[in-house]
């Protein structure tokens, strides 16, 4: 997309083809990114939230990518996040950004800093560190409806496991199928979310979550948090998905003016992006707004043209390695897939499929059928490990992780003490 094409206006149906074909572009699987997402923490000042500048200068004699490719930036409570290069295989990947990650946090220890390996951020107030615009304008559409959006924006870490999308043609039963992928990525989400889950919290009311990240995120729109509904079109279920969330932000005509801090965007209410196609938002719609709504849309998978799972709560140490080898391993590998699906058949409740969602957030593996799951999504990964000769490091990882979690039917938040914490700013979630 250059200067010219993401001026171009588009009308519903337009907009709706791109947002199918774009969801899911089509090839060989196999390749795999990462992005690690942290909370960068002081120990000496608790409550101190580093400015980007001062991130990225620290950094800045490392290179932007860093040596293994990794790019470096600051989201907008100040979390530092690496977004690994594209790698032709899970063993390429992690071998990059495990370089690129100790170099990183070598430089901050020499600083005194530290990357936080949890979920979520409980010790310090939700603030911006941020005066670009669109992050101003999407906390004020956050905080219109409370304080989750907001805190989510800036309290939280995730590690976001990027595949390929999947391949197309007449066989629909293969799962390097497109469509099959989509629909294991949805099985298996819960799962995953629940065997890593590392953000507990309990609220006012007395209920503890495991993933409070995800109940915070799921807590805001529901018209860009949930997860879409399957069908056996996944690339209209998407188009559906995105036509009909509300849009965040309206960039003054259609630009993203990076260098303005001062400039404000328009915040619009209850506009979706159908509604915005039609004729009723402030001006036409441009391809690069179009883009820019896609990228504020959050569900647990995102299609971005490779499948995005974005459900799992950032991990203590090197653990980071273990969700992406399990995900890789069932969703790239025909009998990993095989065992994963069938893992999870007695979990899927189409009809009402956030409950799952929901479930896996609050309780964790402490569900006897998801810890039942979880066992046999990691025996499997395991397996697949092993026959398709993964780094014994790798191997190490997630077999350490699953005895001392998932065969207890414990994840990374049951480590925390069970206490009620007041000490963040946010509405409760229930």
């Amino acid at each position: 997309m250059n200067d010219t094409t993401s001026a171009i206006l588009l009308t519903e149906a337009t907009a709706t083809a791109y947002v199918a074909a774009s969801g899911f572009r089509v090839g060989p699987v196999g390749r795999v990114g990462v992005e690690l997402e942290y909370c960068v923490r002081d120990p000496q000042r608790p409550s101190h939230r580093p400015a980007p500048a001062e991130l990225l200068d620290l950094l800045a004699h490392l290179g932007n990518p860093l040596p293994g490719g990794s790019a470096v930036t600051i989201e907008p409570g100040g979390q530092l996040e690496l977004s690994s290069s594209v790698g032709a295989s899970l063993t390429d990947c992690a071998s990059a950004l495990t370089g690129d990650l100790a170099l990183v946090r070598g430089v901050l220890a020499g600083h005194g800093l530290y990357l936080d390996g949890t979920g979520l951020d409980m010790a310090r107030r939700p603030r911006l560190v941020t005066d670009h615009p669109r992050y101003v304008a999407l906390a004020e559409y956050h905080d219109r409806s409370g304080a989750r959006g907001r805190t989510v924006m800036t309290n939280s870490a995730s590690i976001q496991v990027c595949l390929d999308s999947g391949t197309d043609g007449a066989d629909a039963d293969d799962w390097s199928h497109f469509a099959r992928r989509w629909w294991l990525a949805d099985a298996i989400g819960p799962v995953m979310m629940a065997a890593f889950a590392n953000s507990p919290h309990v609220t006012r009311a007395g209920r503890r979550w495991v993933s409070y990240r995800q109940a915070l995120r799921f807590g805001t729109d529901a018209s860009r948090t949930r997860a879409p509904r399957r069908t056996d079109d996944p690339r209209q279920a998407w188009a559906r998905y995105a036509l009909a969330a509300k849009v965040a932000m309206v960039a003054p005509d259609g630009d993203d003016p990076a260098a303005e801090p001062g400039t404000r965007w328009h915040v619009p209410h209850g506009l979706t992006m159908r509604d915005w196609l039609r004729g009723h938002g402030p001006r036409p719609v441009t391809l690069s707004d179009l883009e820019r709504h896609l990228g504020t849309l959050v569900p647990p998978v995102r299609p971005r043209g490779y499948l995005e799972l974005r459900m799992i709560d950032q991990q203590a140490g090197d653990d980071w390695v273990v969700p992406a080898a399990v995900v890789t391993a069932l969703l790239d590998d025909p009998e990993g897939a095989a065992a994963a699906a069938e893992a999870t058949e007695h979990l899927r409740s189409p009809l009402r499929r956030h409950r799952d969602w929901l479930a896996a957030a609050r309780d964790g593996l402490a569900d006897p059928a998801t810890a039942a799951a979880a066992l046999a999504c990691f025996t499997a990964a395991q397996a697949v490990l092993t026959r398709r000769h993964a780094p014994l490091a790798i191997r190490d990882a997630v077999a350490r992780f699953a005895d001392r979690y998932v065969l207890r039917g414990r994840c990374p938040a049951d480590d925390a003490p069970q206490r009620r914490t007041r000490r963040i700013g946010v509405v409760s979630a229930g």
